[in-house]
């Protein structure tokens, strides 16, 4: 599949790019992408959640009502799950919520999310730019010359670019981020990505292996 190279002002280079077969083109695997967002999801949760159960609240051990005939449950002291102000039963606890996947794996569902965006014909190649200073108009100015303004965004980057980073930095449907670090979940979030020729390279590096 060959793309167009677009400059920072939306015009064609007249060069195209090929994006890789088997890295753009392979029938997507949805299940590995489920497990692969899954995982980044639970990788954000700092599952520090915790409720005290009945051995951890404060109060008197001393035993309320006769143990039958009360006409309800046979709940013993204050601190009991039936009262209110008791402890909890089964609360949460702090726990850590990351699995593991195998690398293997994981390429496959970055490779299955490029080519469901291959297939929408949602990836535009521009050729590497950089910024002077960090102007969030002028970031802007690009979108709006890539005619994406507006558009849930993912600039991929070959490097870290702080000019660039932080012009992007105060837009809400926009993110930058390195195309090693790229990950399933940021990409199927996206309504557009932005893919420099060097990024392309890189990903090409990684996930056609």
């Amino acid at each position: 599949m060959e793309v167009s190279v677009l400059n920072i002002n939306g015009q064609e280079t007249g060069r195209k790019v090929t994006l890789n077969e088997s890295v753009f083109g392979i029938e997507p695997n949805d299940h590995v992408i489920y497990l692969d967002v899954k995982q980044y999801l639970a990788n954000q949760r700092q599952g520090t959640a915790k409720a005290k159960e009945r051995s951890e609240h404060k109060g008197s051990t001393r035993k309320l009502g006769r143990q039958k005939g009360g006409g309800g449950a046979r709940h013993g002291d204050i601190n009991s799950p039936l009262l209110r102000g008791g402890g909890r039963v089964f609360g949460p606890r702090p726990r850590d919520y990351r699995f593991k996947l195998n690398k293997k794996v994981k390429a496959l569902a970055r490779r299955s999310a490029l080519s469901y965006k291959a297939q929408e014909n949602a990836i535009i190649i521009v050729e590497d730019f950089t910024l002077d200073a960090p102007k969030t108009k002028e970031f802007v100015n690009i979108t709006k010359n890539l005619k994406i303004e507006g558009k849930k965004l993912l600039l991929l980057l070959p490097g870290v670019d702080k000019n660039v980073y932080l012009s992007a930095r105060n837009l809400q449907r926009t993110e930058v981020m390195t195309a090693s670090s790229l990950n399933t979940y940021k990409v199927l979030n996206a309504d557009v990505l932005v893919v420099t020729e060097n990024s392309l390279q890189s990903i090409d590096e990684v996930l056609a292996k």
